[in-house]
This record gives structure tokens, C-alpha cells and sequence, in this order.
């Protein structure tokens, strides 16, 4: 695993400590394949990784350990094609956009916070608070134009 990886799942395992849940080997494995991972992948693709040193892994258990990922704010989902991919900067609470190219399926997390602005005022306007906000615009990354 790259030294980078490696510092993240660090942080990842004090980070899930601080806030009274246990971070066990597996979602440490799993956490790691997705910081290794190039796009989003899938749950089954996960699992055939993690087939590789647990090889009695069913889709229940990768699905339990995306789920306590996901809750603890580990990990996003891309909704649009459902698929998962690592989140890097957990420790703070944050709007989600995702840049996601359609060729080669690489996927960009930006943070606007003038977009999130807009959007809550636009939603107070029409008397909606917005609790959680992730937004994924597809297209084409500067690699495959």
C-alpha cells in the first residue's frame, strides 16, 4: 500500500477511535482498496479485490463494511453510477461534488462553496432547508478530450 494510503488509513483508524467505533482489519482492506483505486468501483469489484486475501468475503460483508464507511463520512457514493470512491479530508463536515468523466470514469472531488450557498438560498426561497448535498456532473476529464 502507498505511504499516503497508508497515513490516511492512519487517520482513518484514529478518526473512527475518537468517535467510539472500532475501524477492524476489514474496513481498514476495504478502506484501502478504494484509496487505491484510480476511479469509483463498485461493491462486486470490491469484493473480488478483497477476495484475494478474505477469500470467504460474501456481498454482505463488503456491503456492512461500505455502509459503516459511508456513515462515518470514509467514503462517498456516486449515485448515478453507483459505485464508491475514497474521501480524503473526513475530519470536516462538507458539500460533495463530484466531476465525473464518462470516458475513462475518473472521478474529481470539488468543494464550491458558492454552489452550496446558492443552492441553500435558492431552496430557502421555496421554503426547503437542504440537509445534505451531493451533486455529480458528468463529462469528459482534460485526459480524454
Amino acid at each position: 500500500m502507498a505511504k499516503s494510503a497508508d497515513s490516511q488509513i492512519y487517520k482513518a483508524r484514529k478518526f473512527c477511535e475518537d468517535k467510539g467505533a472500532r475501524f477492524t482489519l476489514l474496513r481498514e482492506k476495504v478502506y484501502g482498496l478504494l484509496l487505491n483505486q484510480e476511479g469509483a468501483v463498485g461493491a462486486y469489484e470490491l469484493l473480488d479485490s478483497l477476495k484475494l486475501t478474505e477469500s470467504n468475503a460474501k456481498p454482505a460483508t463488503i456491503y456492512r463494511t461500505l455502509d459503516f464507511l459511508l456513515e462515518f463520512g470514509l467514503i462517498h457514493k456516486i449515485e448515478s453510477t453507483n459505485a464508491f470512491v475514497a474521501c480524503h479530508h473526513f475530519d470536516c463536515h462538507h458539500p460533495v461534488q463530484f466531476l465525473i468523466c464518462d470516458i475513462c470514469g475518473e472521478v474529481k472531488e470539488i468543494q464550491s462553496i458558492g454552489l452550496k450557498d446558492t443552492l441553500n438560498k435558492q431552496a430557502e426561497s421555496v421554503g426547503f432547508k437542504v440537509l445534505k448535498q451531493t451533486i455529480e456532473a458528468h463529462g469528459t476529464c482534460a485526459a480524454c478530450l
